[in-house]
């Protein structure tokens, strides 16, 4: 009885186990393309409902509040898109003296170069009572600030650039995360009453959704279990990413919990969740390919993390050997017919080099429970 209870309670948290555990065991269910169509149900569908809930569950004047906290959005965007890749920037230059593979390096320089995420860092704020509204804003502005700030980031700390289209995720951005909040406060004028008085599982009702979020991508990164990666640096970087935004998470806490910081216990929460969490849901692809050139095969191998949205990626002309695989890349997304092999490479691509992102994914949303 008491193992009930406590699963019960813990809901999630097997929720996750399980979802993890049917995307390995039928991942082909989960996979773009198939029966759940993430790329629509995911991207479009989960995401707007993430921020209806939203917008039906915040007062009014707390989001208006929110929007007015300059200090609060000023210390998230500065700690989240310069101070965490600059300190990962820091980090990597003492890693680069040990064994660990160095594309795997570059993957985690490519994660601090990020935006906040856009769904995740909501919904656990709200599960543990943090400022819904002020996480919301930061979600929200971070990712439209990512549009244009990751790209300059990954040019500074990699050398590498990458193509984005503007246009199609702000559309995105705005379709999927500003009018659904907007209408779920339409919608809260006329069922306040009914909603103060039934007291609907907002919370429960978002982590759902974010267990769907796992489990489709999960499914994606189990479709392709032949992931070349060396298990020494895997293992080796797993660590160190929990370290890492563990250690993030600490120092948000301390410097928002000062006695002059101004920011209340709802705030920290926000800032915690919102500063030290790396975009997967939302957001854009910065896919960059790199050319290994001491491999005797030659392969092309993944060097970043993958968000959802996946535009087409390049990097500067005149870098060399790196066209072929992005070339490749392109091909396939912009539905050009290109040649077998290519097809195949720029798939193992993409696939592979999601593997990293969704494992620090899944760790953010163990810290609900800490």
């Amino acid at each position: 009885m008491r193992l009930l209870e406590r699963m019960r309670k813990e809901w999630f948290m097997v929720g996750i186990v399980l979802a993890i555990a049917g995307a390995k065991l039928e991942p082909s269910v989960g996979v773009n393309g198939g029966p759940l169509k993430p790329e629509i149900t995911v991207s479009y569908i989960a995401v707007a409902t993430i921020f209806f809930n939203s917008g039906l569950s915040l007062k009014t004047e707390e989001l208006t509040s929110a929007l007015v906290h300059i200090k609060l959005h000023l210390f998230i965007q500065i700690f989240t898109l310069a101070f965490f890749p600059a300190a990962i920037w820091l980090f990597l230059q003492l890693l680069s003296i040990t064994p660990i593979n160095e594309w795997l390096l570059k993957g985690l320089q490519t994660v601090g170069c990020m935006p906040p995420p856009v769904s995740s860092a909501v919904i656990l704020t709200k599960a543990v009572g943090g400022n819904e509204a002020a996480a919301i804003f930061n979600s929200a502005f971070g990712s439209f600030l990512g549009i244009v700030i990751t790209p300059l980031l990954l040019l500074l700390f990699l050398g590498s650039s990458s193509s984005v289209p503007f246009t199609s995720i702000f559309s995105q951005l705005f379709m999927t995360v500003v009018v659904p909040l907007i209408i779920g406060q339409i919608v809260r004028r006329y069922i306040k009453d009914w909603l103060e008085r039934k007291k609907p599982p907002f919370g429960a009702i978002s982590s759902s959704v974010l267990l769907m979020i796992i489990y489709t991508t999960f499914c994606d990164t189990f479709s392709n279990p032949n992931i070349d990666l060396d298990k020494f640096s895997l293992i080796l970087i797993l660590f160190i990413i929990f370290s890492i935004q563990l250690s993030f998470m600490l120092l948000t806490f301390i410097f928002s919990t000062r006695n002059n910081s101004g920011f209340t216990p709802a705030d920290t929460v926000a800032i915690i969740f919102c500063s030290t969490h790396k975009s997967l849901t939302l957001g854009f692809l910065s896919s960059l390919f790199f050319r290994d050139s001491n491999a005797e095969d030659s392969v092309c191998r993944p060097r970043a993390p993958l968000v959802n949205i996946r535009p087409p990626a390049h990097l500067p002309p005149g870098s060399d050997p790196a066209g072929q695989c992005a070339g490749a890349n392109n091909k396939v997304l912009d539905g050009v017919k290109a040649e077998g092999s290519e097809v195949d490479e720029a798939n193992s691509i993409m696939k592979e080099a999601l593997f990293m992102q969704r494992c620090i994914y899944v760790q953010d949303c163990t810290y609900k429970h800490f």
